[in-house]
């Protein structure tokens, strides 16, 4: 093992890693402004840890002074999506993006690996501004279902376990799971409109639910104290029976009164 500063070696990875979530959780705030809908459900990252940089590089033959080509994984990203069609519109995004460079790309969802392993993979060269100039590093981003991430979260505890021998019984135990959470994203793609409609529904049902207390409360700032009242129990009253078209009309009636509350208060 070389006598390198480790820490010097992974701040561009982790500085990298940091910049790439900020950017990605910003592509799914844009799509969810202008569709109401983003294929992102979350991103996380990660530095590999040495002892895993280490553990990959004598694996794949890969001298010290190479790491940083070598290993393609020292950076990497994660983002869950709900459905699978959504992973194939998350990487044709990412391969529109000027501020990255597609290296190559694997699907390993169209071509799963023997052990049932399913994700898509992006390996991006990416740079990074640091305080001694501009450097580029290689990174890998993960496309995954919720799912598919739940498996491979196990496999790879289990790999670990065993040291990447797995007795033959845990093997096809691992695959029929495999299977089983691939017939589970199928399942979840055949009912997708269902289960957006529902959850569509809900964050509106959320909406009106906080547009109401909001006014509610800005009555009281108003000094509208009876008013308010009035309408914490016909909220209360609707929000029991679960009547949200009742509660809907209350928050347009509400946002009225505010209003006009607010010019009474100015004036």
């Amino acid at each position: 093992m070389d006598g390198r500063d480790w820490s010097l070696f992974l701040q561009p990875y982790e500085q990298a890693v940091e910049e790439l979530k900020v950017k990605l959780k910003t592509m799914r705030s844009e799509l969810k402004a202008r569709e109401d809908y983003t294929p992102i459900e979350f991103v996380t990252g990660r530095v590999k840890r040495i002892s895993s940089i280490l553990d990959k590089a004598k694996r794949l033959n890969v001298s010290e002074d190479r790491l940083h080509l070598g290993i393609e994984d020292i950076a990497g990203i994660r983002i869950m999506c709900q459905f699978v069609d959504d992973i194939y519109r998350v990487a044709s995004l990412i391969r529109t993006r000027k501020d990255l460079k597609l290296v190559y790309e694997k699907d390993y969802i169209a071509n799963y690996k023997e052990s049932g392993y399913r994700s898509y993979h992006m390996i991006i060269e990416y740079p990074v501004q640091t305080a001694m100039g501009h450097t580029l590093i290689l990174a890998e981003i993960q496309i995954r279902t919720l799912a598919m991430n739940f498996w491979a979260t196990i496999e790879h505890s289990l790999n670990y376990k065993y040291k990447k021998a797995l007795p033959e019984d845990v093997q096809q135990r691992l695959q029929k799971a495999a299977e089983a959470a691939s017939q589970l994203d199928n399942e979840m793609t055949s009912i997708r409109k269902e289960i957006l409609d529902a959850q569509t529904s809900f964050e509106d049902n959320s909406n009106v639910v906080a547009s109401i207390l909001w006014g509610i409360q800005k009555l009281y700032t108003f000094h509208q104290v009876r008013l308010a009242a009035q309408y914490q129990n016909k909220f209360n009253e609707y929000f029991d029976i679960e009547d949200y078209w009742a509660l809907e009309q209350l928050s347009l009636d509400l946002a009225a009164e505010v209003a006009k509350a607010k010019k009474n208060h100015n004036s």
